[in-house]
Parts: C-alpha cells; sequence; structure tokens
C-alpha cells in the first residue's frame, strides 16, 4: 500500500512523540515540520534524519502535499489548522481539544464529513490498556455510576511557564478536563444534562479573568453523576492530587497510585499501577460475598508507545474507513461539559445542556 504522507504541525512535547510514531510506523511517511521556533523543528528534524521543515503552516502544506496532518500546537490554534487541513483534503489527527467552542467542533466534524476525510481528537487514554480496563470494569458495576476523578499538578520553572501560556486561553479544568470527562462519556454512553462549577484564581501572574483551580460537577441522563478537579501551579497541594475511583450499584473500580511519583510527573499522569476492584454483593448476615481484588496493571506504556498506540489507532481508522461517529460525539460532549463547567465558574449558575 501508499505510504500515508503526514505533515508534523508542532514540535513541542506532543509533536515530537507523534513524529517519532509516524516514523515507527512503515505505513508513515513524515513529509515535513512544521513549527514557529526554528529551534524546535530543526532539533526534531536532526533526530528523524533531516526532515524538511517549515515556519508556515500553509506554505508546508503547498509543498508537501500531505494525505494526513497531525495537529499539535497550542489548543487556541487547532480550529484554524484543523479546518485548513480537511479544506486541503487531508486526514486530521489533533490534540485535544479540536476545538475552543462547541460550535467550531460541530462545523469541523461536518466538514469532515462532507470532504469524507477522518478526524481523529488525541484522547490518549482511549488507546491505554489499563485505562480501557478501567472503563470496562466500570461498566461492569450497574448505573447509575458515581464517578470521582481529579489532576492536580505542581508546577515550577519551564512546566508554569508553559502552564500560564495554556492559561492564556483556557483554565486547567477545559485543558486536562476533556480527557476525564471524555472516559465519564465512555464509562456511561449517556447524555450530559447539567454542570455547576467552582473556581479560584491563586496567582497573580496570570490574567485577572483566569483561575488556576477549578472543580465540576455534571449530571447525566442515565443519573450517573461525576466530579472533575484541576489545578496547575507552584502553590498546589500534592494531598490526594490524583483520584480516579467509580461507584456503581454493584461495587467500585479505582486506580491506586502507589507507582506514582509526585504530580509533576508527567509520565505519571496516565500510569495506574494497578485496579482495585471490590463488588458490593451481600451474603448471610449481609457479610460481603467476594473479597477485594487487585489487577496489576504496572506494566504498561510509556508516553511514547501511547502514541504509537494512538497512530496506530489512526492508522487503522484511514486504511479500513472505520466509522469515528462515536468518536467524535465523545468528543463534543466532553468540549460541551467543560466549557459548561466554565461558564459556571464565571457566572456562579447550573448551566443545563
Amino acid at each position: 500500500m501508499e505510504k500515508i504522507r503526514v505533515l508534523v504541525v508542532g514540535c513541542g512535547n506532543m509533536g515530537t512523540s507523534h513524529a517519532r510514531a509516524y516514523e515507527e510506523l512503515e505505513g508513515f511517511e513524515i513529509v515535513g515540520l512544521v513549527s514557529r521556533k526554528p529551534e524546535s523543528r530543526e532539533k526534531l528534524s536532526g533526530e528523524l534524519g533531516g526532515k524538511p521543515s517549515f515556519g508556515d503552516f500553509e506554505t508546508a502544506l503547498k509543498a508537501t502535499k500531505p494525505h494526513a496532518v497531525s495537529i499539535n500546537t497550542y489548543p487556541d490554534t487547532h480550529a484554524q489548522y484543523v479546518e485548513t487541513a480537511l479544506m486541503f483534503n487531508a486526514h486530521v489527527f489533533v490534540e485535544k481539544p479540536m476545538a475552543l467552542t462547541v460550535e467550531q467542533s460541530e462545523m469541523l466534524v461536518s466538514l469532515a464529513q462532507e470532504k469524507g476525510k477522518k478526524l481523529m481528537v488525541g484522547y490518549i487514554l482511549r488507546v491505554h490498556p489499563a485505562w480501557a480496563k478501567f472503563v470496562s470494569i466500570a461498566k461492569q458495576m450497574g448505573s447509575p455510576l458515581v464517578m470521582r476523578m481529579n489532576l492536580n499538578q505542581q508546577s515550577s520553572g519551564k512546566q508554569w511557564y508553559t502552564h500560564k501560556q495554556l492559561m492564556r486561553s483556557m483554565s486547567p479544568i477545559i485543558d486536562c478536563g476533556v480527557h476525564y470527562v471524555d472516559i465519564m462519556c465512555l464509562m456511561t454512553g449517556s447524555e450530559p444534562l447539567s454542570v455547576s462549577a467552582i473556581g479560584a484564581r491563586l496567582s497573580g501572574e496570570i490574567h485577572e479573568d483566569m483561575y488556576n483551580y477549578g472543580q465540576l460537577q455534571v449530571r447525566f441522563k442515565d443519573g450517573s453523576v461525576g466530579w472533575y478537579e484541576a489545578a496547575w501551579g507552584p502553590m498546589v497541594s500534592e494531598t490526594a492530587f490524583f483520584v480516579k475511583d467509580v461507584m456503581g450499584p454493584k461495587g467500585c473500580v479505582s486506580i491506586v497510585e502507589e507507582a506514582k511519583g509526585g504530580s509533576d510527573d508527567v509520565e505519571g499522569h496516565t500510569k495506574t499501577g494497578g485496579l482495585k476492584v471490590h463488588y458490593s454483593t451481600l451474603g448471610e448476615n449481609d457479610k460481603f460475598l467476594k473479597e477485594d481484588h487487585f489487577v496489576d496493571t504496572s506494566e504498561e506504556p510509556e508516553h511514547d508507545d501511547l502514541c504509537l498506540l494512538e497512530q496506530q489507532a489512526f492508522l487503522k481508522a484511514i486504511r479500513e474507513d472505520e466509522d469515528l461517529s462515536d468518536h467524535l460525539r465523545d468528543a463534543i460532549n466532553s468540549l460541551k461539559i467543560v466549557l459548561a463547567a466554565d461558564q459556571s465558574v464565571r457566572t456562579g449558575k447550573t448551566v443545563f445542556l
């Protein structure tokens, strides 16, 4: 089969990991690298054996004529880049979120369908074997579900700089939250109904209209509920910074964190260590019939391996003409939830979807 010519846009952490994946997979051929900063694209080009590099996206499109485009830039550029790539008749892989508004996202999904092109959003947890097991066990716990999740990151130095740059366009509960409410959507298979949220600005280094701590609560049509909490900054507490816990009528399942480092350990954000499973069934004298058990997930992929799994899924979607409608529906719903949370923080009111 002809190799899929892919143009990689953004040469930071995620762009580098995805470029390594394309280079490893026989089905792809990297035809160019795009980055605003010459240093980042030249460094990555050198690592990959001297790939062509560009400072302008549209110039790169015209010069390389790719079959697919991989977008790994700051979130506020995603919608424009996705639209441009689709109009160029290229398949698109885009890091989350695909856009900053639900309306933009729906437009991009419609455009991809109109052009007959694949549009895949980088929800890395969907390809993570341990997280897939977590979702599978949660679904066995019945309905409704109570889902409790957070990811608070104590940051300094370069990471705090990156967080401040991200907060020029979105808060932590939007940027990180789409991953975890996407998992909630996957677990319930239900429609979100309403969102309430609170937030606080804990640093004078960020814009006065932005907040670096937030917590949302979401209600689903099937009666399920979930909360998600996220914070960035040098003041963030590392007490209970990583909670992933789901309860249902039949029991509960939790990601345990014994193997984790601190909250600034980016690799640790997806690592699970293991799953603790508890079943609620009672027998004689209301004693539990089953003992809790532990599912060992310590042998799991590193970050670059997960990006490889994502790009294998992207390749399969293109080659086998897979229907990505459910994936895109959940991507829109997860964005809808976190944007409603942002609205709730700013207005102090529950947002009904």
